[in-house]
């Protein structure tokens, strides 16, 4: 039975040129949407499944001129299977332990933040966030959404220091990483690359199907280790098809 989504209740906009935060040289403009408080979690599930990414009541996917090299991804999690260096990366953290907590900011989590983005994205578009905007990425939301916490095992009956974090919506048929951070100092460890296997079980254990990874974008190096997942699906003008399959309106393709 297919579900109705109330999407004639949206109006799109356009937003104006600017210079793209992956590709040097080129300019990114986005069409978005306001996501209803009414049915919002069925029509960010629709959107999503179309190509759309969520930031607090906002829906938006590129729409630039001339370019198309931001495509969604996401993993199927029947089909996965962890390589050899990612189950490296699941035993070298082992020990960190999954709280999961409502979508509500806290301090602990903005500072761990503060020193994310200073450290490894000091010249980007969020460099500047401020408590304020904190509280609003995690609290400003009619969708379903929580906040994962990563913590290293407690000496005492606390709870242990914070190591990782990631705002995460629970879609209809998986689930979608809004946006993680993690503590700079533990690079090493691979902690981004953690959460997102991690998610793979947690939606594993609920008979989900995919996990959401947002934008793919060949050629950045911010984006790039995306593809490292394997199999990954992307959305192409066919519909969702894997990253090494040919799509049928390639010349070479069968």
């Amino acid at each position: 039975m297919t579900q109705h989504v109330p999407t004639r209740q949206l109006r799109f906009f356009l937003t104006a040129p600017s210079p793209c935060p992956y590709l040097p040289g080129r300019q990114e403009r986005k069409v978005f949407a306001h996501l209803p408080l009414l049915d919002g979690a069925l029509v960010n599930d629709a959107l999503t499944q179309g190509g759309f990414r969520r930031s607090q009541n906002i829906a938006y996917r590129p729409a630039c001129e001339g370019c198309s090299a931001c495509v969604s991804a996401r993993i199927p999690v029947a089909d996965y299977r962890p390589s050899r260096s990612e189950r490296r990366i699941l035993a070298r953290n082992a020990g960190v332990r999954r709280h999961f907590v409502e979508a509500e900011a806290t301090v602990e989590q903005f500072e761990l933040l503060r020193r994310y983005l200073n450290a490894r994205h000091a010249g980007g578009g969020m460099a500047d966030m401020s408590w304020a905007d904190y509280v609003a990425m995690v609290e400003d939301s009619a969708v379903r959404t929580s906040v994962v916490e990563y913590r290293e095992p407690s000496q005492d009956d606390g709870p242990g220091d914070l190591t990782a974090c990631a705002l995460v919506d629970r879609l209809g048929d998986g689930l979608s990483l809004v946006y993680s951070f993690y503590d700079p100092s533990q690079a090493r460890r691979s902690l981004g690359a953690f959460m997102i296997l991690d998610h793979l079980r947690q939606a594993a254990e609920a008979r989900l199907p995919y996990v959401y990874l947002g934008y793919w974008v060949k050629g950045s190096r911010k984006m790039d280790y995306k593809s490292r997942f394997s199999p990954l699906e992307v959305l192409a003008q066919d519909g969702w098809r894997r990253l090494d399959a040919p799509s049928p309106q390639d010349p070479g393709a069968a």
